[in-house]
C-alpha cells in the first residue's frame, strides 16, 4: 500500500511536468521507480507507458482547446513513428534494462544542451506555409520515426526529444511544440505499452498508482505553461532535464560497477 501510494505522488508531479513540458512524464516516473520504488530496470522501463497514455491526453486537450497543438503534425509523426516504438522496445530487452537506463540519462543530458543553446539562440518560428507541404511531411515523418525509436526502447512518452526537435528542425513556438508533442505521445505510447506488457515488462499495481495521479496533475501543468513565458518554459524544461539526466546516470553507471 505505501508502495501504490507513493507511486500516486510520482504520479502527480509526473502529470504536471507532462501538461506544462509535453514530455509524457516517463523521465520521471521512470527514474523514480528505479531509484524510490526500487524495481528492475525493465519494469521501470515498460511500466510508465501504459500510464503516459491518460496524462498526454488530458494535457493534449488543453492545448488544442487554446489552439496550441497541430493534431494533424501529431497524427503524422505518431504514425511514422508507430512502428519504430515496436522495434525499440523488443531491443530495450534484449539490450538490458541498465544499459537502456544509461542510454537514457545520455538523452536527456544531450536534450537539456539543446534547449539551454535554444534559450541562448532561440529559433525563429515559422508559419506552415512557408515550407511546401511535401517538405514538411517528409520533415514530420523523419521526426516521428526517431522520436517512435527512442520512445520503445526507453520506455518514454518521446516528447523530451520531441519539443527540441520541433521547435531546432521545424521552427515551432514552443507553445505549439508542447501541444503537438502532447498529441503525438499519447498515440504513440499505445504500441510500445503493447509491447512491453507482452514482454511482461510493466508492472500494473505501480502503474495503478502512478495513473491516479496523472490527470489532475497534467491539467495543472497545462494551465501553469499556458500562463508562462517562452523563455520561461525553456530555461525550466532545461532545468528539469539535467536534474534527471544526472541523477539518472550516477545511480546507473554506480551499479555497473
Amino acid at each position: 500500500m505505501g508502495d501504490w501510494a507513493l507511486a500516486a505522488v510520482v504520479g502527480l508531479v509526473s502529470g504536471v511536468l507532462s501538461g506544462a513540458f509535453g514530455i509524457g512524464g516517463g523521465i520521471v516516473t521512470t527514474p523514480a521507480i528505479r531509484l524510490l520504488l526500487g524495481a528492475p530496470a525493465l519494469i521501470a522501463v515498460g511500466t510508465p507507458l501504459p500510464v503516459i497514455i491518460p496524462a498526454a491526453l488530458t494535457g493534449a486537450f488543453a492545448y488544442n482547446r487554446s489552439g496550441r497543438a497541430d493534431l494533424r503534425a501529431a497524427l503524422v509523426i505518431a504514425l511514422a513513428g508507430a512502428l519504430p516504438a515496436v522495434g525499440g522496445a523488443l531491443l530495450a530487452t534484449r539490450v538490458g534494462g541498465s544499459i537502456v537506463l544509461v542510454g537514457t540519462a545520455l538523452l536527456i543530458l544531450w536534450a537539456a544542451t539543446d534547449t539551454i543553446l535554444q534559450v541562448l539562440h532561440p529559433p525563429t518560428p515559422l508559419p506552415d506555409e512557408t515550407r511546401s507541404t511535401q517538405l514538411r511531411v517528409l520533415a514530420l515523418v523523419g521526426v516521428g520515426a526517431i522520436t517512435g525509436l527512442y520512445s520503445g526502447f526507453f520506455g518514454l512518452g518521446g516528447g523530451f526529444v520531441l519539443v527540441p526537435l520541433l521547435t531546432r528542425w521545424l521552427r515551432f513556438g514552443v507553445k505549439r511544440a508542447v501541444g503537438t508533442s502532447l498529441a503525438t505521445v499519447a498515440i504513440l505510447a499505445i504500441p510500445g505499452t503493447v509491447t512491453h506488457a507482452l514482454l511482461g515488462n510493466i508492472d500494473w499495481l505501480i502503474a495503478a498508482g502512478l495513473a491516479v495521479g496523472v490527470v489532475p496533475g497534467a491539467l495543472l501543468g497545462a494551465r501553469i505553461s499556458l500562463g508562462a513565458h517562452d523563455r520561461q518554459i525553456r530555461i525550466a524544461f532545461a532545468l528539469l532535464l539535467v536534474v534527471v539526466g544526472v541523477l539518472l546516470a550516477v545511480t546507473e553507471l554506480t551499479g555497473l560497477q
